[in-house]
């Protein structure tokens, strides 16, 4: 996945692909499936398509053509039948604010989240340079309050291998403002602060992003974060003077709302930049 989000402009070779990871073309398919839930080429089309929504309107002055090509669409007319196929509107459509219909109509969905009225207007970010860090993980499918059980399961983790400092982050690998909620890849991660020997080592482990993130310090209840999200993507991003990657964001959470009682959360929000 850190592959392709770092390489969705070019032609991506599967051949190649697997011949680096030193496995077989069918092989590295039947595990990316078995991970992701769907097969790579639907994963490598649906980050495209994410990036370029993105872009439409956050980059005001590139044409379609030019979206599509950094998207790794060698043809406008492919862009816009898959873009339409996915959104349900053209590539034009969205830029004139079609955008924020498509979203509403995915928050809605959330009865949390369709009633919340969190007001984002005054944050003002911070840019930053992250640093590399070790992650474990646990991946779910769909971004709802069944997280509260992976995050369970991760504290569990955390307390059989007796870790005493260490960060809880939540990985939103499909933007959840324009992916439907129930199809949303969402991990749960702990980052342990220092460089312990673990007991148990059965999860798996990535390295995450080290580069350019705005961040946004927030504390809401459950049911914000995603007005959190819309608010960034939608208002904060296409009046910054940056553009947004196809690296996913993330929170670093100081207070868990899908552990805390009462379903409130701290949380330093992180938006992977670049600058345009």
């Amino acid at each position: 996945m850190n592959y392709i989000n770092n390489h969705i402009q070019t032609d991506i070779n599967i051949d190649q692909l697997a011949y680096d990871f030193k496995i077989s073309k069918y092989h590295l398919h039947r595990i990316f499936k078995e991970q992701m839930g769907s097969n790579i080429y639907e994963t490598i089309k649906s980050i495209r398509l994410q990036k370029a929504s993105n872009l439409l309107i956050t980059n005001k002055y590139s044409t379609i053509s030019e979206v599509a090509m950094m998207c790794g669409y060698s043809s406008q007319t492919s862009f816009i039948r898959a873009f339409k196929a996915r959104f349900e509107q053209t590539p034009k459509f969205w830029r004139n604010g079609g955008y924020k219909i498509y979203s509403n109509k995915i928050l809605s969905a959330s009865s949390t989240a369709s009633i919340s009225s969190a007001d984002f207007s005054h944050l003002e970010p911070k840019i930053v340079k992250t640093k590399r860090k070790t992650v474990y993980y646990i991946r779910q499918k769909g971004y709802n309050k069944k997280a509260m059980y992976i995050w369970q399961k991760m504290m569990a983790w955390v307390y059989t291998n007796d870790i005493k400092q260490y960060e809880q982050i939540g990985v939103y690998h499909d933007n959840p403002i324009i992916t439907p909620l129930d199809q949303c890849s969402y991990i749960v991660c702990i980052s342990p602060k220092n460089n312990i020997k673990l007991k148990n080592t059965s999860l798996p482990s990535f390295e995450m992003y080290e580069g350019i993130c705005a961040t946004f310090e927030v504390e809401g209840k459950y049911g914000d974060i995603l007005k959190l999200i819309q608010w960034v993507y939608h208002h904060w991003l296409p009046n910054s003077g940056f553009e947004t990657t196809t690296i996913p964001s993330y929170s670093i959470m100081h207070k868990n709302h899908f552990l805390s009682d009462d379903s409130n959360f701290k949380i330093t929000y992180y938006v992977p930049i670049r600058y345009v």
